[in-house]
Parts: C-alpha cells; structure tokens; sequence
C-alpha cells in the first residue's frame, strides 16, 4: 500500500515539475532555432557565422548552470525542510556570483568580438558576421546571468509553473522580435544579424524586470541585499564545496563541446553549417530529457532534506528508467526532422549531405545523453555528488573525444561524417563509469544537518 501512495506521490510530483520545466527548456531551444532557420533563410554564412559566435552565449549559460546547480542543491533540499531563510542566503550569494561572470562575458564580447571569433574559425567572412552579432548581444550576457538566478530561486521553491511561463514568454517575445528585426517588418529596418541580437537583449531585458516583480509578491523567496552584499561566513565555504565540482565540471564540458565546433569550423562552411543544425534540432528534442533531470534533481532534493531517504532512493531508480525511454523516443524522432530542415534552410548540396548521416548518428547520442544528465546533472548533484560529474567529464572529452576528434580530422583526415561519429560517442563512452558510481549512492545524502 505504501508503495502504492509513493507511486502516486511520484507521478503527481514529476508531472507539476517536468511539465512547466520542460516546457521552458524548449522555448529557450526554440530561439537559437528560429536565429538559425530565419538567418539560414538569408545565407548559409550568416547560418554558420552566428552558430559559433553562439558558443560564446553557450559556454556563458554552462556556467551558469554551475551556479544554479549549487543554488539548487541547497535550495531544494532546505524548501524540503521549510528552512526559507536559508534558501534566500543562498540565492544572494548566488546572485553575486552569477553577475560576475556575466560582466566577464558581457565585456568580452562587446571589447574583443573579432578575437573571441577566431578561436572557432579562420574564415574572415563568418568572423566579420559573427563579431556582429557578439557586439550587440553582449548586454544580454549580464542580464541572462541575474535572471537565470532568480529563475532557478523560483523554480526550487515551489514556483516552477510562474518560472516556466517567465521564461517561455521571453522566448516568444524573442522570437517574434527576431523575425520583425532581422527581416525588417512593420517598417523597422532590416538589421538582419545585428537584429537576432537586438532582438535578444530586449527580450532579456523583459524577462529581467519581470522576474523582479514575482519576486515583490508575498510568499516568495526574496533577493535582499543583506544576503546580497553582506558576509556569508560559513555559507561560502559550504556553497563551493559542492559548486566548484560542477563549476569545473561545467567548464571542461563547456570548452570541450566547444571545441567540437572548433574542429568542424576547420572542416569548411558545410560542416560547420549541417553540424550546427543537427545541434539545434538535438536541443530541440532533448528538451524533455533535460526538463526531467532538472526535475528530478528537485524531486530527489526535497526527499534528501527532508530526511526521506529511502524514498529519494526510490524516486532515483524510477527517474533513469524513464531517462532511458525520454532518450529512445528522442533519438528516433531525429531523423524524422529532415525533409522539414531541409525545406526551411537554404543549404548545399554537400551540407544537406553531412546533416543526413548527422541526424541518425545523433539517435544513440541521445539515449547516452538522458541516462547522463538524469544521472550527474540530477540525482547526483541533488545529493551534493557534484566531484564525480567533474571526473567524468574531464576523462572522457579531453582523454577521449578531442584528442581523437583533432586526429581524425588533422591527422588522418578522415570525411566530416567519420569526424562527427567519433566526436557523438562521448555520451555512450561514461556510461559504464556513471552506473557504477549510480550503484554507490553516495549521492544519497541530506546536505542541510551538515557535513
């Protein structure tokens, strides 16, 4: 009978979490889509130069995550155990974490463009286009670092659904924004790059201001500026213990999957362009995957707070079985999106070719993918086991998937397809080391009665 009401208790906690979370992670996906497909609609160049100018953005939000990670670790499990105090100590000293990077990234972008774009390719055409695009979008990068933060503060307590709708209607204001500036509607001039950006920061801006509004209301979690500006003692130390593994682990993720987009942008306009399409349709179609880590990671965090473990345990075992199912599914709708890319992008021959053998490489990528970030990104982390993500991810991109990445493409020079395949491996490569670290549950811990 008890297992009857867990069961249930399960069901009815995913599907208020899941629904909302995933929802939002698509729309977010849904912008880098509509840059691509209505900039594809112009040139391929400007397709491929604002892909790789994108990395920048990208690398910038794996950091951030990083620090929401940490957030909500802590804020999970202390809403679990109806200590709201301690989930605003943390969210301020979060939040001042969170808008120092984003400074770091604004100003980069906006002071050294051509330089940051040079790193992912040397053809002066994509560099010229993509230093555009960094210039103007670089305001977004210090906006996105507050707002993500007081978006994950609502998300870990018990705001998920008003998180969700802040968040997807910045996307559709974004997206709209995007196709009046970058085609020139309504009378506005036809910005076309410059307008992708433009259209960004002003749908940043919008999501910003109202983020601070939900968080005015009574009963929610507030930003106050003695947690804001004030000393944190202990806080810290406890905050990094578990943050600077994900930290770590964010940015030797981050750098190496960008450095997959630096070896194809050495392989030609083609390959850079059919790789960056299979990447936006992959993050389109694993939006569900990672709505559920991140709702599992919640779920599993209020049960680890509140002492439950036995029931976080549980909860655990029954998310990686429904990663495993989230991943085929898909996986197998990959391939099934072609002939729609192929009718709104204006690609070549030869690229149309690269994105046909990409699409079905990306099926079992996908499925290595959901069991990995249900794993290390949410039941892991929601137990503070932030070190083992780092290890993992280090080994297997820079031991495995970039040395023999650069030497099938530099040395052996084998087809761009050959390339890809190796470099899509990196998800099935860790499986075998994350079930058995799974199998440890040293990830079954309540971090809020302390050490």
């Amino acid at each position: 009978m008890q297992t009857r009401q867990n069961r249930s208790d399960f069901t009815k906690k995913l599907t208020v979490l899941i629904l909302p979370i995933a929802f939002q992670m698509f729309m977010q996906a849904l912008v880098s889509a509509s840059d691509a497909f209505m900039l594809g609609a112009l040139t391929q160049d400007a397709l491929s130069a604002v892909s790789l100018a994108s990395q920048v953005p990208f690398v910038l939000n794996m950091l951030l995550m990083a620090m929401t990670t940490g957030l909500s670790l802590f804020a999970a499990q202390y809403w679990g155990k109806g200590d709201v105090d301690s989930v605003e100590r943390y969210f301020g000293y979060a939040m001042r974490v969170s808008f120092g990077v984003g400074l770091l990234f604004a100003a980069a972008a906006f002071l050294t463009p051509n330089l940051v774009m040079r790193i992912f390719t040397d053809e002066e055409t994509l560099i010229k286009m993509g230093a555009v695009y960094l210039r103007v979008v670089a305001v977004s990068f210090l906006l996105t670092s507050v707002s993500q933060t007081y978006l994950c503060a609502l998300k870990n307590s018990g705001r998920a659904g008003i998180s969700s709708i802040i968040g997807s209607s910045a996307v559709v204001i974004n997206i709209v924004l995007n196709a009046v500036f970058i085609f020139g509607l309504f009378n506005f001039p036809k910005l076309e790059i410059a307008g992708a950006a433009l259209a960004t920061d002003i749908a940043r801006i919008i999501e910003l201001l109202w983020c601070v509004f939900e968080t005015a209301k009574k009963d929610r979690v507030k930003l106050r500026a003695k947690n804001l500006f004030g000393r944190v003692g202990e806080l810290r130390r406890k905050f990094w213990k578990y943050t600077a593994p994900s930290l770590g682990n964010q940015i030797v993720w981050a750098i190496g999957f960008s450095m997959y987009s630096v070896i194809m942008g050495h392989l030609g306009n083609d390959a850079v362009a059919a790789n960056s399409v299979a990447n936006i349709v992959k993050n389109l179609l694993s939006c569900v995957v990672f709505g559920l880590g991140s709702a599992g990671g919640i779920m599993v965090g209020n049960e680890l707070g509140a002492g439950r473990l036995d029931i976080a345990k549980e909860y655990g075992a029954r998310l990686i079985k429904l990663a495993v199912i989230c991943g085929a599914v898909s996986g197998l709708l990959m391939p099934l999106t072609e002939p729609i890319i192929l009718a709104v992008n204006d690609l070549s021959d030869t690229a149309a070719g690269y994105l046909h053998a990409m699409l079905w490489m990306c099926t079992y990528n996908m499925v290595g993918q959901a069991i990995n970030v249900m794993t290390i990104n949410g039941v892991f982390s929601a137990g503070g086991d932030t070190k083992f993500g780092f290890i993992c991810d280090t080994v297997t991109m820079w031991v495995y998937s970039i040395p023999f990445g650069l030497l099938a493409a530099f040395v052996l020079r084998l087809p761009v397809e050959a390339v890809f395949f190796v470099i899509t491996l990196d998800e099935i490569v860790k499986l075998p080391a994350v079930y058995r670290n799974y199998k440890k549950y040293r990830w079954l811990k309540d971090l809020t009665t302390g050490e």
